[in-house]
């Protein structure tokens, strides 16, 4: 069988771990070109290098328009036009509302909304009429999670993104679907405590609330990805795609 994305040029930002590394892991298993952005240089070249071939890594933060450009800039001179987007960059330091700062808001804001905002609007010029975008999301946008604000906040903005821009890029044939992954065993986890046993309490939590009872694995958001991404997908738009083993259903 024909690798499902053969030929294609793809996108995936925030891809030096996690959910873009599995992603674009899978993608380029798959047949596509990946240019992999992240804020670590080091993070980036240890991620390419365990890909392998068909991926090229960008350094840039998503918050800055500049880093933006020349990534497009580049992607312009060497393929000429972008396939797919998965817009993964994201930032989450949970805060209660009570200890809530404006540099929380600020940075959650700047990354997961503003960030990722202009890193659609920039693609578009290059993008492949026919193309698929997907918007990392979380099942924070629907579910009240306590010290989640505004992350979740943030979350429930790219869920409403996805609806305006498929209505936006009806007539260039492009689809835009969110991902909405539960608890995801990554790196995230660990940054949102301070230690080992704070981390594992969280894992531990999530665990219990979820009916599969388990943590998914980002190779199962990237198997998500890859759906979205390829002609399997090609009768969905507006959509988002829940993948949190029921965690959400309950």
């Amino acid at each position: 069988m024909m690798p499902r994305l053969q030929g294609k040029v793809a996108v995936i930002t925030g891809g030096s771990s996690g959910l873009g590394l599995a992603t674009a892991q899978r993608f380029v298993k798959e047949g596509a070109f990946v240019y992999l952005t992240g804020r670590r240089q080091n993070d980036l070249d240890m991620a390419a290098a365990l890909i392998g071939d068909a991926v090229a890594p960008v350094r840039g933060d998503v918050r800055d328009l500049g880093d933006l450009d020349q990534l497009y800039g580049r992607i312009r001179e060497e393929k000429g036009k972008i396939d797919i987007l998965v817009a993964n960059a994201g930032f989450i330091d949970p805060q209660p509302l009570v200890d809530a700062t404006e540099e929380n808001f600020d940075k959650t804001f700047g990354t997961n909304v503003r960030g990722l905002l202009f890193t659609v609007q920039k693609a578009l010029p290059l993008f492949r009429d026919g193309g698929a975008i997907i918007l990392i999301s979380s099942i924070a946008a629907f579910k009240g999670i306590p010290l989640y604000t505004t992350y979740s906040a943030t979350k429930a903005s790219v869920r409403s993104f996805v609806r305006t821009w498929t209505a936006e890029l009806k007539d260039r044939g492009i689809r835009v679907n969110a991902i909405s992954p539960g608890a995801i065993d990554t790196p995230i986890i660990d940054a949102q405590a301070a230690t080992k046993e704070g981390a594992d309490a969280i894992r531990a939590n999530f665990r219990a609330a979820t009916p599969l009872n388990r943590l998914g694995r980002p190779e199962e958001i990237a198997a998500a990805a890859l759906f979205l991404a390829s002609d399997e997908s090609s009768y969905v738009a507006g959509a988002d795609l829940v993948v949190d083993g029921g965690l959400s259903a309950l």
